[in-house]
């Protein structure tokens, strides 16, 4: 049967304003062009300095949640990305509680007081969270937090009961007071070091970062400006009593923390030591957080990679602006596309899908060219995202893996553990400016980029096709010209990595399947395979000479693509 086709317009019409769907945007995407041409050159001849793992940290609110089913399934693949490499950060270490996670919550009843008041330790709980990191690969970036109930000076109410309907101010309680004691504080912090060291080996233990608190600067601790300087002295100084080789800083702060991190700073160089009584606090890596800004826009997200971006910079040039601290290596210690890994919401819906994984993609190297425009030295930019145990599949919040199922986000890093050595020097026709970005976003055209880096005789080239706003747009046509090659000529074996609809992505996989909840054993493991790293197409063999190879792709919007080329003398056929 035919259908009258005035009659088919006005039914899409109709359907498009019952679904609340802005007709202009639908219009508009079925009259852009199918592809755009992009030329992007490197030359590996011109390297740029080495490429640091920036990607290699991670953490989340709830600690118990690592020693879930699903929780230790995460945490073994984010160490098999670089073992023995990869840092993991959490809050609520030193939290009383019995280990019950819930969303923004965890707790591990290191510390309480018996009837007449004496100290009481069980490194029990916290024991089986680092010993499931460990035993897979996942070092602690240890947070010293939050305050037991019974060193409190306000103990009640202590546990929160938050949801994501609720006011995120609720969740301030007890935990987040100063001590009663500074000298029971610190000895808490010299026992747990001390312990740490007996448990796991004193090389071990050097190799953790020791950090205190997390955003003291706003509602996470209810004392003053001085009082957290207090707090961080006793318990870096006892860090270092129980280890003096131990690796300490901090602050941790939301975003770059202004003035009050400009005087913690000042404190940690040239003030009086509230534990000590000498000058300064040993400071041997500086943190801070930076976050975007999400909103929706007629009816679409539309990301704030800008605001995100301007808080990164903000924090390189306060840390720059001291002479002592110019070369300390900087850990962005949550630095996410904005604020609330457990809110759900309108706004948050990039996270189960391919625009999470082009922004971490995009806004990863523009933190790589914000550190060396500023000088600073850049360590890691840690993801503040893991999994929610329990919660329905693909429920919205920002996570690695849902229901055990890795999101696509999860490939980016699949994809930065598998570049190394010497970034590369490279231009791409359709880039946007960094000062652009910092100014506006990518808010006109895409954002259509690369980082490039040389390891022996492997060249790896990571490309994204970026905007903030999450609408359909035109694939990107791009010409990748690798110049000044290691070899005059040889036969290069190329694998091309995807992220998009079709590839690495279990979230489209399971729209495909209809959304179901529960998930039954066979979809699972459908969705398993679906949210692999996978290959666009399968690896192929190319002829090389002159020191330069010309690759050709197709990148649709939102997706990211790895190109790994392992170069090689030409083959035994000749024909390359």
């Amino acid at each position: 049967m035919s259908l009258d086709p005035r009659r088919l317009a006005r039914w899409l019409s109709a359907a498009v304003l019952l679904l609340g769907l802005p007709i202009k945007l639908a219009n508009e995407a079925s009259a852009q062009p199918v592809s755009f041409p992009v030329r992007v050159v490197v030359d590996a001849a011109r390297p740029r300095g080495p490429l640091p793992p920036i990607w290699r940290f991670f953490g989340a609110d709830e600690p118990n949640y690592a020693t879930m089913k699903d929780g230790r399934k995460l945490i073994g693949e984010l160490g098999g990305l670089r073992p023995g490499a990869v840092y993991f950060r959490a809050h609520n270490l030193l939290t009383s509680g019995d280990g019950t996670p819930a969303l923004k919550w965890g707790s591990t009843g290191v510390y309480r007081e018996d009837a007449q008041g004496s100290a009481v330790y069980d490194w029990t709980i916290l024991d089986r969270i680092f010993t499931t990191y460990l035993d897979r690969g996942v070092r602690p970036y240890v947070q010293i937090g939050f305050m037991p109930k019974d060193l409190s000076t306000r103990p009640e109410p202590y546990q929160h009961r938050w949801t994501p309907t609720a006011k995120y101010d609720e969740i301030y309680t007890g935990w987040a007071y100063p001590p009663k004691d500074y000298g029971e504080w610190a000895e808490l912090v010299y026992r747990w070091v001390r312990h740490c060291v007996e448990a796991y080996g004193r090389d071990e233990v050097e190799s953790w970062y020791w950090e205190t608190w997390n955003e003291p600067n706003i509602g996470y601790w209810r004392g003053t400006p001085e009082e957290f300087q207090k707090l961080h002295d006793f318990a870096i100084d006892a860090v270092r009593r129980a280890l003096p080789t131990a690796r300490v800083g901090g602050p941790d702060c939301a975003g770059s923390g202004g003035k009050w991190a400009r005087d913690f700073l000042e404190h940690c160089l040239r003030g009086t030591n509230q534990a000590t009584g000498k000058v300064g606090t040993p400071l041997d890596f500086i943190s801070f957080h930076a976050k975007g800004s999400p909103n929706v826009v007629d009816g679409h997200v539309r990301m704030g990679i800008a605001t995100h971006l301007r808080t990164v910079e903000d924090g390189f040039k306060l840390v720059a602006s001291f002479p002592e601290l110019k070369g300390k290596p900087i850990v962005i210690g949550e630095s996410d596309p904005e604020g609330c890994a457990a809110c759900q919401g309108p706004r948050l819906g990039y996270r189960n899908g391919t625009m999470y994984s082009s922004y971490t993609a995009a806004s990863f190297a523009r933190k790589l060219d914000l550190a060396e425009r500023t000088g600073v030295n850049l360590e890691g930019a840690l993801t503040w995202a893991f999994e929610f145990e329990g919660q329905p599949p693909f429920a919205g919040f920002r996570a690695l893996a849902s229901a055990g199922i890795d999101l696509p986000v999860l490939n980016v890093f699949r994809m930065f553990s598998l570049m190394g050595g010497r970034r590369l020097t490279l231009e791409s026709s359709h880039a946007v400016g960094l000062d652009e970005i910092l100014a506006r976003g990518v808010s006109g055209e895409p954002d259509v980029s690369a980082i490039a880096a040389l390891d022996g005789e492997t060249l790896a080239v990571l490309l994204w096709h970026y905007h903030d706003d999450d609408v359909p747009g035109p694939e990107a046509d791009i010409t990748v010209d690798l110049t000044g090659l290691p070899r005059g000529e040889g036969a290069a074996l190329i694998h091309h990595y995807r992220i998009d609809a079709d590839h690495g992505n279990a979230y489209e996989a399971w729209k495909r399947m209809g959304s179901p909840a529960p998930l039954t054993a066979d979809q699972t493991a459908a969705l398993e395979r679906a949210s692999a790293l996978a290959l666009a197409e399968s690896p192929t063999r190319r002829a090389y000479s002159r020191r330069a190879l010309k690759l050709r792709l197709s990148l649709p919007r939102q997706a990211v693509s790895l190109l790994r080329i392992e170069l090689g003398p030409p083959s035994a056929s000749g024909k390359g």
